[in-house]
């Protein structure tokens, strides 16, 4: 685990996972096009550091998340599937009652686990305050990702918002437009708790928000998590940390920020504020239009004495951003298992942006069952209520093997029995939708039909060798002189 974002790259460094960039490079376009070339090759590149970007004196970090191994070095794991492992041990201690979502145990077993946010006197994501005019957001190496972009764009924030009914913080991630030195948008969409925080201040109102940048890597990838409603994501982060993040009072607003972060912004949004925000390169691979959003003004601005700018980049899949979505895929397996317990295992596809596509594998006991599953993940929270197309396959099906998924979907479904068409709410980001937010999603159920769902043939077995010529083979494998063997 790591305690701060310098530590992180010190162990990239040492495990030769890290480059360093020293040539003058430019925030504008340069460094994503370099940083798109390295995420891209077959092993998702190495991380960069770039030690001298042009009108800026702080180094920016990218691609530290540019693959699963690196993803899973960030979040304290040997492999992304152990989160799930993680999750697992929890549900088993403190299984939830009717009703209440599982992840909502850990407030009942923060303080057992030690991993509850603990409020610290310093840190040294204050080692250095600037305050009402002197802050200036265009000295840090913000970038402007792709051609059309209406401008830089901060892309790992950690934004914080307070319910002001109840006192509890949210962290979330949102684009932040850099408008000019003290002002920049707040990309947080009408299904958002920070847009939900923001509409139960009411009108007329200025709504503190702080924005963390950097800090143990653990923290950017809990904001980026589809928590439930009310579920603090440091907390989410204390657990996966294994123990608790250390939480200082923000200098001109009441809220808290991780001590250790390398930046945090503080400001208020006036919720009878808007401004046209985009377009942004977005991670579907397309421009996501203009629209008008809140203003973020920042009066403060703090940073540790040597500070790492870390962001991303999104655009054409694959990117970054994959891996933190495989992150939360494996984590919330238990979690959907839970909900859902038909449910064998599921695939966000990269290609299809975590919101385009989702591969289910079910225990099939009933007819109709598919189509159940795929309502019932429909009225999930959000990270399930947008997605545009769910595939439903059989439990012999491995949904992280395409064309695994492919042949099966293509060799069973039907079109007049097997897909479902669900008029809803849809992504912001849904450009195919014929209105923003509304449109209609697509489900398949791609599992064999019994003669329950009125399938009068008799369906086909999948043609399989046996198990007793494929020992066979295996055996005598090196008789054959036909290479190494594939081993099945």
């Amino acid at each position: 685990m790591f305690d701060t974002l310098a530590s992180f790259v010190d162990a990239l460094r040492a495990a030769g996972e890290l480059r360093e960039v020293t040539v003058p490079v430019d925030p504008h376009l340069e460094i994503s096009e370099i940083a798109d070339r390295c995420v891209k090759r077959a092993d998702g590149g190495p991380a960069l550091l770039f030690r001298d970007v042009k009108g800026s004196d702080f180094p920016l970090l990218i691609n530290a998340f540019g693959s699963e191994a690196r993803t899973a070095r960030a979040l304290g794991v040997p492999s992304l599937d152990e989160l799930g492992s993680k999750v697992d041990k929890l549900l088993a201690l403190v299984r939830p009652g009717s009703g209440s979502h599982p992840l909502a145990k850990l407030f009942e077993a923060r303080e057992l686990l030690g991993i509850a946010p603990k409020i610290a006197r310093s840190g040294a994501c204050q080692d250095v305050i600037v305050q009402g005019d002197a802050v200036d957001l265009r000295t840090l190496p913000v970038l402007t990702c792709w051609p059309m972009d209406a401008g830089p764009y901060i892309t790992l924030p950690i934004v914080f918002t307070k319910n002001e009914q109840t006192g509890a913080q949210n962290a979330g991630m949102y684009r932040m437009q850099v408008y000019d030195a003290r002002t920049t948008g707040m990309h947080w969409q009408r299904h958002k708790h920070g847009r939900e925080h923001q509409d139960e201040a009411g009108p007329g109102r200025r709504m503190p928000v702080a924005v963390a940048i950097g800090g143990d890597p653990i923290l950017t990838y809990a904001a980026s998590a589809p928590l439930p409603s009310g579920l603090d994501e440091m907390l989410l982060a204390g657990f996966l940390r294994g123990r608790a993040v250390p939480m200082v009072a923000c200098k001109t607003v009441d809220l808290h920020v991780p001590a250790e972060a390398d930046f945090v912004l503080e400001g208020y949004v006036d919720n009878d504020e808007l401004r046209r925000e985009g377009p942004f390169g977005d991670h579907t691979g397309v421009y996501s239009l203009a629209d008008e959003y809140p203003v973020f003004h920042v009066t403060c601005m703090t940073r540790r004495r040597d500070p790492i700018y870390m962001t991303t980049i999104v655009g054409k899949p694959p990117m970054e951003d994959a891996w933190l979505g495989k992150a939360t895929e494996r984590l919330f397996l238990p979690v959907l298992r839970q909900m859902l317990p038909e449910v064998v295992d599921y695939n966000f596809p990269v290609e299809g942006g975590f919101q385009n596509l989702v591969i289910v594998s079910i225990h099939k006991r009933y007819p109709g069952q598919a189509k159940k599953v795929m309502y019932a993940l429909w009225g999930l929270g959000h990270m399930m209520m947008l997605t545009r197309n769910i595939v439903v396959v059989d439990a012999d099906v491995d949904v992280q093997n395409i064309r695994d998924v492919a042949w099966a979907t293509l060799n069973n479904v039907d079109a007049g029995r097997d897909l479902v068409l669900a008029p809803g709410p849809v992504d912001a980001l849904d450009h195919a939708a014929p209105l923003p937010c509304l449109g209609t999603k697509l489900g398949l159920d791609a599992t064999r039909k019994s003669a329950e769902e009125g399938y009068a043939r008799v369906w086909p077995p999948d043609i399989v060798m046996s198990d007793e010529v494929k020992t066979l083979v295996n055996g005598r494998w090196a008789q054959y002189g036909l290479g190494e063997p594939e081993i099945r």
